[in-house]
Parts: C-alpha cells; structure tokens; sequence
C-alpha cells in the first residue's frame, strides 16, 4: 500500500487548474525516471481537477494507480495511490489535506491566479504521515487494533488451556480443597471438555 501523492489545486472551470502544491513520494522510482512522473502527476491532476466539478468526487484509475479526487468549492484535493491503497483512507487524505490548507489560508486561496506553493507544507507532511492508511481512516484504524487484540486474546486462551492442564495435576495434589471440591471440579471438567478450543 503506498501514498505516491498528494495535491492541492484551485478549479478554474473550462481553464486549467492553478497548482497550489504537490508532494510525491518517488522512492519507489529509478533517479532518473523521478522528474519525468512528477511531470506525469501534475499533468494528471490538472487533467483530473478540471474535469471535476465543484461538490463531486471521483476516482480514477491510471494503469496500476488511482486518483481519487474532491472538488470542495472549488478547492480540489487529489490522493494518488496503489492499488491496494484502500479508498475510503484515500477520501480520509483528500479531505484532512482540505481541511488543513482551508484553516492555514482561510479565503486566501480564492484570489490566487496562478500556480503557487501556498499548500506545499500540508502535503509535506501529509506524504510522510499517511503513507499507513490507518493514520487517515479511523475505521481502519479501530479494525487493525480489534485484529491485534483478537491475536492477543487467541494466545491468551491457548496459554490458559495449557495452564489449565497443569491445574488438574495441582488440584489432585492440593491439600488445601476438599474431597467435595476435587470432585466438582473434576465434573466441571469433564462436562466443559466437549467445548475445549484446539
């Protein structure tokens, strides 16, 4: 799963978008093919952002990556990512990187008519912090943290079932139950061992 990049443009209708900034993680690239895909990447976005009207989202898929756009009037946030980036975690970028440029430059942007670096701290930071999807969707998030308690648990029960074979030997030796207690936890046992996890 991998954030390959982020964009903040302004949409300017039938006219090409202004480039407000954009962070790519190319790491993933030869040195000399960087310069080329961030060409390739804001020629996409700018592709993308004007064909986006105000108030709608989209995703689009380019070979094996997707663009998944917001036009937020007239603010438009693009989170390009791989396939296995989930979708709902690329929204949760698109819309934290709105929100962070819309309360650092309040209405700034509105009067801008040109490319600018206005919203290039944002999606520095934005780059490094989501490249894990879980940072941008709480759901996700909350599932990773039930799946890892789930593990948690499952060692739990396995280390208690194999304490619970030594506690049969400790109770046959203990002097401190009663015969009536031996018994009952003997019967206990014997009737809970149809349900005994492997």
């Amino acid at each position: 799963m991998k954030l390959t990049a982020v964009t903040i443009l302004k949409w300017n209708g039938e006219k090409d978008a202004y480039l407000l900034g954009i962070a790519a993680d190319l790491s993933s690239f030869g040195f000399f093919q960087r310069n080329t895909v961030k060409e390739m990447l804001t020629f996409l976005s700018r592709t993308v952002a004007k064909r986006t009207q105000p108030g709608q989202r989209q995703s689009v898929q380019q070979e094996e990556y997707y663009a998944h756009i917001y036009n937020r009037d007239g603010l438009v946030g693009i989170a390009i990512v791989d396939k296995d980036y989930p979708a709902r975690a690329a929204f949760g970028v698109v819309n934290k990187i709105l929100d962070d440029f819309s309360e650092i430059s309040q209405q700034r942007w509105r009067s801008i008519q040109a490319d600018s670096t206005d919203a290039q701290p944002v999606l520095d930071t934005a780059i490094v912090k989501f490249q894990d999807p879980t940072q941008a969707d709480k759901l996700s998030k909350i599932q990773k943290d039930l799946d890892e308690t789930k593990v948690v648990l499952h060692q739990t029960i396995d280390s208690m079932l194999q304490r619970g074979e030594k506690l049969d030997s400790l109770v046959d030796k203990s002097s401190d139950l009663s015969m009536a207690s031996q018994i009952f936890y003997k019967q206990a046992r014997k009737t809970n061992s149809c349900c005994r996890m492997m």
